[in-house]
């Protein structure tokens, strides 16, 4: 039996380069919002101004999916991904420009708009690349360590975004800028294979084609289980919206415990991500999605009537270690279970669904909090993710008989 080498991703120089200027990228995004978020505040003292810089990332994301989908299997993924990189890299600059000249807040919005319709442009071509770099046994190592750098970038991002805004706003514009120009720069040295072509693409319209992910998963039960479950399991489960409620009025701990407890699911997740990555890919895939799932479920339930910080704290941990597994387990499926043909589009429709959940999962939490009090609002969400997943689990044979990750076939 060949040992496992946890880092075998790694000794492939294409995912190699790959992964290192996606998390430099990653980490140029995360100082960028973090930024953004700062400077709203401070010019307008308005917590609207924050929901509407959501509003502006959002939109382009639901409206643009399915056409980036299209592209990135149209067309060659690592030039798709350039000329996104490209875009973002601009507007990571004008926004520099206007914040030096402390321009007009409507130009900041415009341009965040463009910003995440030209993201939302490349992000299926992102996603449907990587399996490209890596032969399919080793690709379950690769989206762990994807997962493990990602986190990683989330929480050092952030970070590193504050500190630059609280001395310089456009400086943290800028330093976004140079990220995203170092990943173009090691993309543009990058050897990916040429995708397999649709051979029927040719034979059918352009609106068939572009509409091609959702037949896939129409005809692929599996994955729209796998899609469907995460979605409901995000949306109801969305404890981490009504953090500044509980920090506030339940927990007591104020400002300062509320960013502890903000941190809590990337501690989580982070710590997750890295040790899958050094574990040999599952065997029983399916069976340990369900649950991880129902574990996110009941972890959200606890932290719903617990009282006591660090119990809300240790709860908060494992929804993000659960949650972590379950990305790991559907992104994988995502790519493999799709043909290479297929995967931009697919991966677009499954960008949609993340998306969705997590965006409605706010106002879920938020609604329901309001009419029934937070409590009930994160117990209620974490009892339903339960019911989700259990009735997934019956309708679902397929899911539940998924095995090892490392021999997974195509759909």
């Amino acid at each position: 039996m060949t040992k496992h080498n946890p880092y075998e991703a790694f000794h492939i120089r294409e995912f190699r380069l790959y992964a290192l200027g996606w998390f430099v990228a990653l980490v140029g995004t995360q100082i960028q919002s973090a930024a953004i978020g700062w400077e709203m505040y401070a010019r307008t003292g308005q917590a609207l101004a924050l929901g509407l810089v959501g509003l502006a990332i959002a939109l382009p994301t639901m409206i643009l999916a399915l056409p980036a989908g299209y592209l990135a299997d149209r067309f060659n993924r690592r030039t798709v991904m350039m000329l996104s990189l490209t875009g973002t890299t601009l507007t990571s600059l004008g926004l520099a420009a206007v914040s030096w000249e402390q321009g007009p807040i409507a130009l900041m919005y415009a341009l965040l708009v463009v910003d995440a319709a030209i993201t939302v442009l490349g992000a299926p071509a992102r996603r449907a690349i990587v399996p490209q770099l890596v032969p399919r046994g080793i690709f379950p190592n690769a989206v762990a360590w994807s997962m493990s750098l990602m986190q990683m970038a989330w929480v050092v991002g952030p970070m590193i975004g504050g500190l630059i805004a609280a001395v310089y706003v456009p400086a943290a514009y800028l330093a976004s800028a140079g990220c995203t120009g170092w990943f173009l720069l090691v993309l543009s040295r990058l050897r990916v294979p040429p995708i397999e072509r649709d051979k029927n693409a040719a034979r059918i319209s352009p609106l068939q084609n572009l509409m091609g992910g959702l037949v896939f998963l129409k005809n692929n039960r599996l994955l729209l289980s796998l899609m469907a479950l995460d979605m409901f399991a995000v949306l109801l489960g969305g404890a981490v919206y009504l953090l500044p409620i509980y920090a506030q009025d339940i927990l007591n701990v104020g400002s300062e415990g509320f960013g502890i407890l903000r941190s809590a699911p990337a501690v989580g997740a982070l710590i997750m991500a890295l040790t899958l990555a050094h574990l040999p890919p599952m065997k029983k895939a399916g069976r340990n999605l369900l649950l991880t799932v129902a574990g996110f479920g009941i972890a959200t339930i606890v932290f719903g009537i617990s009282e006591n910080f660090w119990l809300s704290f240790a709860m908060l941990v494992l929804t993000g270690a659960f949650d972590n597994v379950s990305m790991v387990i559907r992104h994988t499926l995502v790519q493999l279970i799709t043909p290479d043909a297929m995967r931009g589009r697919v991966s677009a429709v499954n960008g949609v669904f993340v998306s969705a959940s997590n965006e409605l999962g706010g106002l879920e939490s938020g609604g329901v909090a309001e009419l029934y009090g937070p409590v009930f609002s994160v117990v209620s969400g974490g009892i339903g993710t339960l019911l989700v997943t259990g009735i997934t689990a019956i309708a679902s044979p397929s899911l539940r008989k998924v095995g090892a990750l490392d021999e997974v076939e195509e759909g």
